[in-house]
């Protein structure tokens, strides 16, 4: 009897073991898709790639209108001017980084984006250069970016309020470029970080690795080297407050100790 019992639990264990097999294969297969199944999706596929093609090479989403935001009038016009081969493209085949790259390089754009507004409206907006200097060299002058790039050319005495940045005559200017740090580039980056100061900035240069400011007033901040600009800055609008009469210069090369001094005498500030 006791031999009946150990064996007849073994013979089910089999008896279960095979069709729980079966089953699982069933059940994977049940899960496998089908050739009709395959066909459809296959033909679906096909059915959209050439939707997407369709939609490349007809006029269904032509561009027909685009909209510039942003930027001045005048900027906003550049970009219009620069876009107009696009007139017409599709909107599903626009080639997106190559339009970044034409707005970019206007002289007048930092950067560019796009949106496209289905079915016909191309939408850019575009983050426009800051000028903050006049670039003279001779009698020719140029505006001048906080990036230290070249913006336009314009007629001399334009703008008169922006502090004038001067060099060499040889030195080569074209509209789009990026002045070298020290024909001018340095100056328009120091110029960018000016914001509320209490004096009127008249000319900017780096001359022998030595940034300084003139004044209107005739007073001369000397920078030292072009770094810790803002911090510079900063001490230099306090300084000027205690700036004696008749000074000629204020040096804040060393931000903790600024001096002031004339052509015969030098004294400490703080």
């Amino acid at each position: 009897m006791a031999a009946k019992r150990s064996v007849a639990p073994r013979a089910r264990a089999a008896a279960i073991a095979v069709p729980r097999a079966a089953r699982d294969a069933r059940l994977g297969t049940r899960f496998l898709p089908s050739r009709r199944s395959l066909a459809i999706g296959l033909g679906l596929l096909a059915l959209a790639g050439g939707a997407y093609v369709g939609a490349r090479e007809s006029s269904v989403f032509a561009v027909t209108r685009i909209e510039v935001l942003g930027a001045t009038p005048g900027v906003r016009e550049q970009v219009q001017r620069a876009l107009v081969p696009l007139h017409g493209t599709s909107l599903v085949g626009l080639d997106g980084p190559a339009l970044e790259r034409r707005v970019e390089s206007l002289p007048t754009v930092v950067s560019a984006a796009y949106n496209r507004e289905f079915p016909h409206t191309l939408r850019v907006t575009v983050v426009p250069e800051t000028s903050v200097a006049v670039l003279h060299r001779g009698t020719q002058t140029w505006l001048v970016s906080a990036r230290g790039r070249v913006v336009a050319d314009i007629a001399r005495g334009t703008v008169p309020l922006l502090p004038r940045i001067w060099v060499p005559k040889q030195t080569p200017v074209a509209a789009g470029a990026f002045l070298p740090p020290a024909l001018g580039g340095a100056a328009a980056q120091a110029l960018a970080l000016v914001h509320r100061f209490p004096a009127r900035i008249a000319t900017a240069a780096l001359s022998h690795g030595e940034l300084t400011f003139r004044l209107r007033s005739g007073l001369e901040i000397r920078f030292g080297d072009p770094t810790d600009v803002r911090l510079k800055l900063a001490i230099a609008r306090r300084a000027l407050m205690l700036v004696p009469p008749g000074t000629t210069y204020l040096d804040v090369s060393v931000p903790g100790r600024p001096v002031t001094g004339t052509n015969s005498k030098v004294s400490g500030l703080g």
